[in-house]
């Protein structure tokens, strides 16, 4: 690997940084899908759908937030679980930030992708120049197919009438658990997810709509909590 004039080796070939980006821009972008036909199930209209998907664009808290309401949630609880789960974007610009060095007019809609899977490609490159192509590529096709797929998605969930009668209330659960699971590699994040499984379920039966997300959030301070006072 050649070094640069400032001493910092240079990054990916550029094909490289491009193929691992697209891979999942696509592999992601085309679970729209399913947060289309969750949000019709819902009771969200298609226009309602796009809108969810052009503004809040993060899967986790989307399919959190028409979840609660499908449930019948209070739909500000419902937004307060959403939100919660999308707090940890913040954190995620706050290394993008150092890492990327974005030019100050970009940084607004950059940071409109700041998601999961365009930090991980981006943290994933060896230098700047290779991570602001990773994060560009990723944010841009994930964008674009994400909300193509979230309108086919509505628009085929309106048509074929009552989404329950096909099963396909639990496409967006089935594919944010599908998400989910490769993200878990070590035995701190395997015990946080099960955690918030427990804490989820034995609370849904006796809190409102919306409310066991919230109380599920706090699996992961009470394992770090846990983890902290091992000898």
């Amino acid at each position: 690997m050649q070094e640069t004039p400032e001493g910092v080796a240079e990054g990916r070939p550029r094909a490289a940084v491009v193929r691992d980006a697209l891979g999942v821009g696509v592999a992601v972008g085309l679970s729209g899908f399913a947060f289309g036909v969750t949000a019709a199930g819902a009771g969200i209209s298609t226009l309602q759908a796009c809108v969810l998907s052009l503004l809040v664009f993060t899967g986790a808290s989307q399919f959190a937030l028409v979840g609660a309401l499908a449930a019948g949630g209070n739909p500000f609880t419902a937004a307060a679980g959403a939100f919660f789960l999308g707090t940890r974007n913040a954190f995620y610009g706050l290394r993008l930030s150092q890492l990327l060095k974005l030019p100050r007019p970009v940084r607004p809609l950059a940071a409109h992708w700041v998601i999961d899977e365009t930090t991980a490609v981006a943290l994933a490159q060896p230098d700047r120049k290779s991570a602001r192509l990773g994060f560009t590529v990723t944010g841009f096709t994930l964008y674009a197919l994400w909300n193509l797929t979230t309108l086919l998605g509505a628009l085929g969930a309106e048509a074929i009438g009552d989404t329950r009668a096909w099963g396909l209330d639990a496409a967006g659960p089935a594919v944010f658990l599908a998400l989910l699971a490769p993200m878990l590699k070590t035995s701190t994040e395997r015990a946080v997810a099960a955690l918030a499984l427990v804490l989820g379920l034995g609370f849904l039966p006796v809190l409102p709509a919306g409310v066991p997300v919230l109380i599920a959030a706090l699996a992961a301070p009470v394992v770090l909590w846990m983890k902290g006072r091992r000898p």
